[in-house]
């Protein structure tokens, strides 16, 4: 049996795996021993006695070499992990800080979006609806100039019918007064003027018992610029058809004189 086959040297093989320089470089040199002893050169029972104190003395020193070794080895990488924990809890927690901070950040920002889009959209309403106010009043504003231009033709129009009425009507005034003078004379006819444009006809020298009973017409120019005879004493029967014909034919002169014959007509009745 071979030093290698002893069960205290089989662990400290395993523990000479041990990442320790010292230690390697010890088992290193024991082993070398070992391998050059044998049993037979152990030869009496003191020195097995003493091999295997050197031996146990061996694996005591080992264990507490190499344990002491692990167990700072370890707390520094304890430590350095602790520290490095640290750190990154320390970054990590800043990162987390800032991006609380970054979405506060958003949410205010979202908040003043919603707000701005909010504000935009009752500003695009309110024009919406002036743009659509100002359309109905352009249209108005079309329409009443339409009207105006219509008011305006008519009134022109008008005008120039109230002129030609005008000039008719003066026309006819020169007539009459350039007759009046020759209806006083020959017919015993006065003409007066009376409620503006109203001419009152008054003859005379019809009656023979009375020459001086007055027998009277009144007679104006309506709107159509048409003869028509307000009122009439005593009534003559035949005064319709007389204003129709002077209507018709426009001489007034003949009208008058129909008029004359027939209130002498009447009072021989």
């Amino acid at each position: 049996m071979t030093l290698d086959e002893q069960p205290g040297v089989g662990r400290l093989r395993l523990a000479g795996a041990a990442p320790n320089k010292n230690v390697a470089v010890v088992a290193a040199g024991r082993a070398a021993v070992w391998k050059r002893r044998t049993m037979s050169q152990i030869k009496t029972e003191d020195e097995l006695i003493l091999f295997e104190r050197e031996i146990k003395e061996f694996w005591t020193k080992f264990k507490s070499i190499c344990g002491c070794e692990q167990i700072n080895q370890t707390l520094v990488l304890r430590d350095s992990c602790k520290e490095s924990i640290k750190t990154l809890s320390e970054k990590w927690s800043r990162k987390l800080k800032e991006g609380d901070l970054m979405i506060d950040k958003i949410q205010e920002y979202t908040a003043e979006i919603l707000q701005e889009n909010k504000c935009i959209a009752e500003k695009q309403e309110n024009l919406a609806q002036t743009k659509s106010k100002i359309k109905q009043e352009e249209e108005q504003r079309k329409d009443l100039m339409e009207s105006i231009r219509l008011l305006k033709e008519e009134l022109i129009r008008k005008k120039e019918i109230l002129s030609s009425k005008n000039k008719a009507a003066k026309e006819r005034v020169e007539r009459l007064c350039k007759s009046k003078a020759l209806f006083e004379e020959r017919l015993a006819l006065e003409i007066r003027r009376i409620h503006g444009e109203q001419l009152q006809f008054i003859f005379r020298c019809i009656d023979h018992k009375d020459p001086d009973k007055p027998f009277i017409f009144t007679l104006s120019v309506n709107e159509q610029g048409e003869y028509e005879v307000v009122s009439c004493f005593p009534p003559l029967d035949c005064m319709a058809d007389l204003q129709l014909k002077v209507r018709e034919t426009n001489n007034f002169s003949a009208f008058v004189a129909n008029v004359r014959k027939a209130f002498t007509a009447l009072s021989y009745k």
